[in-house]
């Protein structure tokens, strides 16, 4: 299954302290021999400052009890420089390790520089030491006071570069450490920070970069938070970050069509699919990917069934979706169901059990349950082993809602295109009037 491993592609979106957890997991999987495996997370290792982890990881490549002179060094390095930025940033850190007086000031609305400077007498210089000393931390791999340091610099400074730089090592930090509420409301002050720059003076191929590493970073988010599901959907299908993904990262369709098919909710959403899908079949395909289409596109059953075998093996063996196995095989199985039943008045059930993937008595009681609680308009035929289909014409109510759910959208989008073009031609007025 190596053709269908993602971890090298999305490893080049990530910070190396997320592609780690990938490794560890990949290693379990045996798609890659033992040694390949240790030499990667040794490459990713050297350079951060976990070097007594990285020591381990050498000497079980090497067979040795020893860890190399360069690591040694790199080691009295990393703590002669840890015990100088913890020195230079004590005045500010020695009043932040106070969760109490923090509280008061918060409360008080008197967490600033110049509150803390004129009250307690802390250097102005402490908080660029802080947050060195936080993003070190970060690098020795102590993601909580990295975490909570990165936050409290953003609450103290100003500086835009470093408090987005501080607010992407906090979002990493509170992902590491699997806070999955922390880490929605930072990525949400991510996306909010990067959408925002559309009206300042980032350049579009910046603001590009940067929705392709939230993209990649949200997943961890998303296939772990409780509602992660919706949000993957609103989030991408929102028409920058999905032209994001159909520009720099189609692969990330896998992401979303998993999250699609095993969302009931959201099943309005799987037209927009299936045409990005189509959109993007020369760029990008694997098993999921074309389950979709063979059953969508194409209403090829039979090709339908052999993707869904191997879309469990992708899933398995893949860090993102291997808790949503039972979950997608159950809703694929659903949407092969509902597609044949669109089609078909009389339906065989070891038939279908075979297009199912299934046993037949397992598949027979999954369509009892299925007919019994979608209250499908639909009976079996115990004797002859047939499912009968009644007729599932949709309401003319549904009809109108499905064609004009997308009206308002549009609107506002030829709304917001004669604004800026008035404006653009207003200013271009302005600019002759100048002139002449």
């Amino acid at each position: 299954m190596s053709e269908y491993d993602f971890t090298y592609i999305i490893g080049q979106y990530l910070d190396r302290h997320l592609v780690f957890p990938l490794l560890q997991f990949i290693g379990g999987k045996q798609i890659y021999d033992e040694e390949s495996l240790l030499r990667g997370k040794l490459e990713l290792l050297s350079k951060t400052n976990m070097l007594d982890f990285a020591a381990q990881l050498y000497n079980k490549l090497h067979h040795t009890d020893t860890p190399s002179a360069e690591m040694q060094e790199r080691r009295a390095a990393v703590i002669a420089r840890l015990t100088q930025l913890q020195t230079e940033s004590f005045p500010l850190v020695s009043i932040l390790d106070d969760q109490a007086t923090v509280e008061t000031l918060r409360k008080e609305k008197a967490l600033t520089m110049t509150n803390l400077n004129e009250k307690y007498g802390v250097p102005y210089d402490s908080l660029d030491a802080l947050y060195h000393f936080a993003k070190f931390q970060f690098e020795c791999g102590d993601y909580q006071q990295a975490g909570r340091y990165l936050g409290l610099y953003r609450s103290l400074s100003s500086h835009p570069e470093k408090c987005l730089s501080a607010l992407w090592g906090k979002f990493a930090s509170e992902i590491l450490m699997q806070n999955w509420e922390a880490a929605l409301d930072d990525m949400n002050k991510l996306r909010d920070i990067i959408d925002g720059n559309s009206k300042s003076q980032v350049s579009p191929l910046k603001q590009l970069q940067q929705r392709t590493w939230l993209i990649h970073w949200s997943l961890f988010v998303f296939f772990n938070h409780p509602s992660g599901r919706n949000g993957i959907i609103d989030m991408f299908f929102n028409e920058r970050y999905l032209n994001a993904i159909q520009t720099t990262c189609p692969h990330i369709l896998r992401y979303l069509t998993t999250a699609v098919i095993t969302n009931k909710r959201r099943k309005n959403v799987l037209k927009d699919l299936v045409r990005v899908l189509q959109q993007e079949s020369y760029t990008y395909r694997d098993p999921i990917t074309e389950f979709i289409e063979d059953l969508y596109v194409h209403f090829d059953f039979e090709a339908a069934q052999e993707k869904l075998r191997l879309c469990e093996k992708v899933l398995v063996n893949d860090f993102f979706l291997v808790s949503c196995r039972d979950e997608f095989m159950e809703y694929a199985r659903l949407c092969i169901f509902e597609n044949y039943c669109r089609i078909h008045h009389k339906i065989d059930i070891s038939m279908l059990a075979e297009k199912l993937n299934m046993e037949q008595e397992a598949a027979e009681r999954w369509i009892v349950n299925l007919i019994r609680n979608a209250r499908l308009d639909a009976k079996i035929d115990s004797a002859a082993n047939h499912i009968i289909m009644g007729s599932q014409t949709p309401s003319v109510y549904q009809q109108v809602i499905e064609k004009t759910k997308n009206l308002a959208f549009k609107s506002y989008m030829i709304s917001t295109s004669l604004n800026q073009a008035v404006a653009l031609a207003s200013a271009d007025d302005k600019s002759n009037d100048a002139d002449s």
